[in-house]
């Protein structure tokens, strides 16, 4: 465990953590020594307002820069959610807290393989360079560099997508 280095700890919020990419996410924050808060469909607590130094990541999708037919509604929302990623981080100017996104490219988890043939799974495994479907632990990593390190990135897109372009 990678415990941090500054005199309070740092909180971050993940929603949808109970499984898949949030819960890997949640994981890895907190083996990095973050305080985790998890938020899901079915929690009605009110997660309270995020204090200076705080990081929010947003979900995007590397499915809107594919253009992929039929994900055209899809591709709309994960647009909404860059918009309001690069909004969000000018409206909270002097706050000292970060707001970026991250977009997954196809990644092994129970949602996205379901309903998928094998054949399916493996030719979008084999559209990126790295000829693999990413996994949650990947994503992870991508959302822990921007909730700890990576203060200097605010308003951003990372595509975590193995190269796909």
């Amino acid at each position: 465990m990678r415990e941090q280095t500054t005199p309070e700890r740092r909180v971050t919020i993940v929603t949808g953590g109970s499984r898949g990419i949030g819960r890997a996410a949640a994981e890895r924050l907190a083996s990095d020594g973050f305080a985790v808060v998890i938020n899901y469909a079915g929690n009605r607590t009110e997660a309270r307002r995020l204090r200076s130094g705080g990081a929010i990541i947003n979900f995007s999708s590397s499915v809107l820069g594919l253009a992929l037919p039929g994900y055209s509604a899809y591709a709309a929302t994960k647009g909404a959610v860059e918009a309001i990623t690069l909004i969000l981080a000018r409206g909270l100017r002097g706050r000292d807290i970060t707001v970026n996104a991250v977009a997954p490219g196809p990644t092994a988890t129970a949602l996205f393989l379901d309903g998928k043939d094998q054949e399916t799974v493996d030719r979008m495994a084999r559209m990126n360079p790295l000829e693999r479907l990413g996994t949650p632990e990947d994503i992870a990593e991508a959302v822990s560099f921007l909730a700890g390190p990576a203060r200097w990135i605010n308003g951003q897109v990372l595509r975590a997508n193995g190269g796909i372009v």
